[in-house]
């Protein structure tokens, strides 16, 4: 995968939802690409949604074959966990 491609995109993303992307993590051996947001006040889990189907919109999944993880610096991966479950139920 492109990794400038892939910064632009995240980037443009997150500033039309007033975030920033503060860290990027990658992965190459696996292609595991991890996102973390914030913005005044924090990010959402709607930002968070919101960049993460930006990203999957961009890049083809079965072409590239990549793991994505869309996070707010102001929430744990287990905390949104829980709160996306609450939502599913």
């Amino acid at each position: 995968m492109d990794r400038q491609k892939f910064e632009q995109v995240a980037s443009a993303a997150a500033q039309e939802r007033g975030c920033s992307v503060v860290e990027t993590l990658f992965n190459d051996d696996d292609n595991i690409f991890e996102l973390t947001l914030d913005k005044e006040g924090g990010a959402s889990l709607e930002d968070c949604e919101t960049v993460h189907r930006s990203i999957l919109s961009a890049f083809d999944r079965d072409v590239e074959d990549y793991s994505l993880t869309v996070g707010s610096a102001g929430i744990s991966a287990e905390e949104a966990d829980a709160l996306l479950q609450s939502i599913k139920e």
